[in-house]
């Protein structure tokens, strides 16, 4: 009886350290693929919302769909004060003006998209978003933009069905953490304020570029500096997320 119960135990420490190994191994699969910038949680895609808060960069989101005025003078203040930024645009925008696409690209900045007709994502067909998503990636394609990974969902409008289907086109949905609503025009010192006051290491800045914007030009003459002064820096969605750990956003 002795016998048997000793193999028992013998057993029994055997499974807890096959277990320990598989549960080690497990871990650190986990670890070699928390490195990459796929945003998920249990399996489910999330939106990127935020960089690390480890260090002190920030990346400036510009949206653009319609209009061809104000993206000169945005352009101009970034060149200036020897910024970048990521442009979301999108597919139709951007066949409309491939002469400013091509400007947006001389000037360093990256490019995101926002689907080709700018329509909600929450008011179409599973099967209408696919397929504008596919619109959009051939527009890009067919000027010369064929590595975009970031996209905007029109509005910002997802769900979780819209974010499976932007993964399984091969991109990123990217939200923002700071939004000073400018599109609003809320007065120059209000957009200032919102953004120099709220914007802080890791943070993604919604700003507008749309002809819509009419104090967002001069508001950027004291936002750039102004992130500057705080010890920040300016850089793309790709730079914000490389090699640091990034928060994202669940989507109901």
């Amino acid at each position: 009886m002795t016998f048997y119960t000793w193999k028992a135990n013998r057993l029994k420490r055997y499974g807890i350290v096959v277990i320990l190994a598989l549960f080690c191994a497990v871990m650190l699969w986990i670890g070699q693929w928390s490195q990459l910038p796929v945003f998920s949680n249990n399996g489910e895609p999330r939106a990127l919302s935020q960089g690390s808060k480890d260090q002190s960069l920030v990346a400036l989101t510009f949206n653009i769909s319609w209009g061809n005025d104000k993206v000169h003078e945005i352009l101009k203040q970034l060149e200036t004060h020897k910024t970048q930024a990521t442009f979301f645009v999108s597919g139709e925008w951007a066949e409309r003006h491939p002469d400013i696409m091509d400007e947006i690209q001389e000037g360093k900045h990256e490019i995101g998209m926002m689907g080709y007709g700018y329509e909600s994502y929450l008011e179409l067909k599973p099967e209408q978003v696919a397929a504008d998503l596919r619109q959009a990636k051939e527009a890009f394609d067919k000027l010369g933009y064929e590595d975009i990974k970031w996209i905007r969902p029109p509005h910002g409008h997802m769900d979780k069905e819209v974010l499976k289907l932007i993964e399984k086109e091969g991109m990123q949905a990217v939200q923002w953490s700071v939004n000073p609503r400018d599109w609003e025009n809320p007065g120059t010192n209000e957009i200032i304020d919102q953004v120099l006051n709220k914007g802080s290491k890791g943070d993604i800045i919604l700003l507008h570029a749309s002809d819509s914007v009419k104090q967002t030009p001069k508001a950027l003459e004291v936002i750039l500096p102004g992130l500057k002064q705080k010890g920040l820096k300016l850089v793309s969605i790709t730079e914000l997320v490389s090699g640091s750990e990034s928060e994202t956003t669940q989507i109901n």
